[in-house]
């Protein structure tokens, strides 16, 4: 269930996602159960940011990993840095904005360690791409951080196929993944170009709200009408209990090699992804669910 990334970093077909970790309201001996349960699944990679729950998810992560301390070594974390909010624990900062200097990637770097509770950050990732961003600046830090074996391997999230390659250009070793947004609901992806940069570059991306933070299962307005629809008339086609199942398959089976994040606190929804990995999905159900997001058949 592994996958091999650029640099030889293997992350787990499918990835737990901690950013609302704070609101599961976990204790840190229930988040060890879990943590337990999703590496049991096959799902050893887990996905953070330095300011999900207002800067308390790593944290929260750090305390139940080190109640087994030995579970390190069977996992891999990824965090992310740069964005700065604007928080209570912050009172001097007046607004939200991007810091991408040399002394802040060191220094977010240096509080995710001590809030995981960990040594290494197997993959550090830039959260979003900024108007104000010194690429020299940037790959500066990455190179202390690689050398100094705080992170073990870099990349973006949210980046263009130009800005990625903008800024692999002044690293020492490749960018390995960009994490990106991609659902049947949301297909910006697929447009601007980035799905076949991808494939040029063979980067395998990470999947972000996958399930389009529940909009498809919601039934919020009429596309997602239109995609559930469609959805449940596949399920029903491939004898498979629900539609999240189905959105599951239609990511994993694209040839890309796309790695969903799924962000759920329930062992049985964690589960339904991991069973969706030998789904095998027709080229005209892939295109049916495609179709039913723009609305139009293609051209």
């Amino acid at each position: 269930m592994k996958t091999k990334l650029k640099g030889g970093l293997e992350l787990s077909r499918i990835i737990h996602g901690h950013w609302r970790l704070h609101e599961w309201k976990l204790s840190s001996q229930k988040l060890l159960k879990l943590t337990e349960q999703t590496i049991e699944l096959g799902i050893t990679s887990f996905d953070h940011a330095d300011i999900y729950g207002d800067y308390t998810c790593e944290v929260l992560f750090g305390d139940a990993l080190n109640l087994k301390k030995e579970l390190r070594k069977k996992i891999q974390i990824i965090t992310k840095c740069g964005i700065k909010l604007v928080s209570n624990k912050l009172p001097e900062r007046k607004i939200k904005y991007y810091d991408y200097s040399y002394d802040h990637i060191i220094q977010s770097v240096d509080n995710s360690l001590k809030n995981l509770r960990t040594d290494y950050i197997d993959l550090l990732l830039l959260h979003r791409p900024s108007p104000f961003f010194n690429p020299e600046e940037v790959a500066r830090a990455f190179s202390y951080l690689k050398i100094s074996g705080k992170v073990l391997h870099c990349g973006v999230s949210n980046f263009s196929p130009l800005q990625f390659e903008m800024l692999n250009s002044f690293t020492d070793e490749d960018l390995v993944t960009n994490q990106v947004e991609i659902s049947p609901y949301c297909l910006d992806n697929f447009e601007n170009g980035n799905l076949d940069f991808f494939f040029k570059e063979n980067i395998k991306p990470m999947a972000w709200s996958p399930l389009a933070g529940g909009k498809i299962l919601e039934l919020s307005d009429e596309k997602s009408q239109r995609i559930h629809k469609v959805l449940s008339d596949i399920a029903e086609e491939l004898n498979i209990e629900s539609v999240d199942k189905v959105i599951y398959a239609w990511l994993l089976n694209h040839p890309v090699g796309i790695l969903p994040i799924v962000g759920s606190r329930h062992i049985e929804r964690i589960k339904n992804a991991v069973d969706t990995l030998n789904i095998k999905m027709t080229l005209e159900q892939w295109f049916r669910i495609y179709i039913a997001s723009t609305g139009k058949n293609v051209p």
